[in-house]
């Protein structure tokens, strides 16, 4: 799942034949180095693949992974995988990873939904694989209830979207110390072994159990500091990596240092992004008519004020269960997904300015796989982040850090700011956190894509993505929305992703690429 605060929703969240010898820029393994290859006595999974459900197109199938990849004979967990075939067999290159983000996306759920969302090329080419990485969904899952009705419960006992007062602010507090406490009684030890390195490793695991020499993988938001990890852990294992909406590995690490003045979502901009994005957002809506963008004050200047306007009765009639907080995190969530998503959230944004409670949003039918409504509580996500990436441990600092981030970023920051105060009682910290080196030479090198005006990894977090790597290719989208993939915005990029994965072309230094459509045209 593409990144979200804690109370955000999930969002779905996406040429040439290889030569048989050595004679294209992709087709031979590149040198090994001593990280390359996990301890003989780490078993390779056995996938026994049978279709997710009778008549289904995709397959499932379990891998038993140690629970700790440095003590192989101890605990193992289970991950749960997905794969769709190439659909042109004939001539079928190998097999594509894909993480679809998070942290705490089920790719058995989420790549399946968004199948079509990945370029005609690739689905004709690659067998398609995703898994839900452990901690998370159908695999051996971080649960920190009883009951749903108990995470239900849990739910209702914090302020939705963020707080807002220091009442709010000691209930929210109060209620993720007490879901920290809740998991560490559970299942400690998974709470220490789900970080990204511990994935990264599982993810090679896989790789060798379905016999390809090399990785190719498609990470998306979360999935590009999988990838970076994994290229930096296993660099002359990588074939061909795109990451999509990055966060920069200094920001993810805080430069390699434990103790966080600043949370992961301000160290990533994620705040003056979702700015920036809400800022477009009006200003388009705004040049359309009320027929194209229901919350259209017919000019932008006049859009913004209504939204501004909007806000602030918010927060002192809210409509319904539609408080100010609320609706500023749905508001965020709602500019990850231009097509629709844009024109419902404007009319969401309508019906408020209205005095109406919106509809709930149309939930995407679910996919022919085994079990397409798996338990994604907020620790799944939280597990991996809290436990891996360094922010305050202190709950009182996030309040501060709110203001501040409220006077450059606006509402945005103040939704992105309280999305990391979570892990300041989070008990756990990852066993095997990777933080850097980052530069490592890969055997092939990487394309890395970033989206302009992008409402959670800011585009600066993609050229940085770019430079830390040892070699890596920045391919700009100048377009909308939290992923190129999952937003399907841009054919251009589709292209250069085709090329790249099936014949190891890189785009043109500084190259740009265009939406296909702009928002409300």
């Amino acid at each position: 799942m593409p990144l979200s605060g804690p109370t955000g929703g999930r969002h779905r969240a996406a040429a040439l034949v290889a030569a048989a010898v050595c004679s294209t820029v992709l087709s031979c393994p590149g040198p090994a180095t001593a990280l390359d290859t996990p301890s003989p006595s780490v078993g390779i999974p056995r996938l026994d693949w049978r279709p997710c459900t009778p008549g289904s197109p995709y397959d499932c199938a379990t891998a038993r992974v140690p629970l700790d990849h440095s003590a192989p004979a101890g605990r193992t967990i289970d991950l749960a995988v997905v794969r769709r075939k190439a659909t042109d067999g004939a001539h079928r290159i190998g097999t594509l990873f894909v993480n679809p983000g998070g942290p705490g996306g089920p790719g058995t759920v989420q790549v399946p939904q968004n199948y079509g969302s990945f370029p005609k090329k690739l689905r004709e080419r690659f067998d398609i694989i995703s898994w839900d990485p452990r901690g998370v969904g159908n695999s051996t899952a971080v649960n920190c209830f009883d009951s749903t009705e108990g995470a239900e419960a849990w739910g209702r006992s914090k302020p939705a979207g963020f707080p807002v007062g220091e009442k709010e602010r000691t209930a929210w507090i109060d209620a993720y110390e007490d879901l920290g406490q809740r998991c560490e009684k559970r299942d400690a030890d998974l709470l220490r072994q789900v970080s990204t390195a511990d994935t990264a490793r599982d993810l090679d695991l896989l790789r060798q159990a379905v016999g390809e020499p090399q990785l190719n993988y498609f990470g998306v938001s979360y999935g590009t500091i999988l990838g970076a990890t994994y290229a930096n852990l296993f660099p002359g294992k990588v074939r061909a990596m795109v990451l999509d909406s990055n966060i920069a590995p200094s920001a993810w690490t805080n430069d390699g240092q434990a103790d966080a003045r600043t949370p992961t979502f301000l160290r990533m901009g994620s705040d003056r992004s979702a700015a920036a994005t809400l800022d477009r957002f009006l200003d388009l809506c705004g040049s359309a008519t009320t027929g194209r963008c229901a919350f259209s004050a017919g000019s932008p200047k006049a859009t913004r004020a209504k939204f501004d306007q909007l806000m602030q009765r918010l927060r002192e009639h809210p409509v319904y269960t539609w408080t100010y907080a609320k609706t500023v995190a749905d508001t965020v969530n709602g500019l990850y997904i231009v097509e629709p998503g844009w024109a419902d959230l404007a009319r969401r944004l309508q019906d408020l300015w209205q005095g109406r409670a919106p509809k709930p949003a149309t939930v995407p039918s679910p996919p022919p796989v085994a079990n397409p409504a798996p338990y994604l509580g907020e620790e799944q996500a939280m597990a991996v982040w809290c436990g891996d990436s360094p922010n305050p441990r202190d709950p009182a600092a996030y309040h501060p850090l709110e203001e501040n981030s409220a006077k450059r970023a606006g509402d945005a920051g103040r939704f992105w700011t309280w999305s990391g105060e979570p892990c300041a009682t989070w008990p756990a910290r990852a066993a095997d956190r990777y933080t850097g080196p980052w530069n490592k030479p890969t055997a092939h090198p990487i394309l890395v894509v970033g989206t302009r005006y992008d409402p959670s990894t800011s585009y600066a977090d993609s050229q940085a993505m770019a430079r830390e790597l040892a070699n890596a290719r920045l391919l700009t989208h100048d377009g909308y929305g939290h992923t190129a993939l999952f937003n399907n915005a841009s054919n251009c990029v589709k292209t250069y992703e085709s090329h790249y994965f099936i014949n190891g072309t890189l785009p043109p230094p500084e190259t740009t690429c265009h939406p296909d459509k702009q928002p409300f045209s």
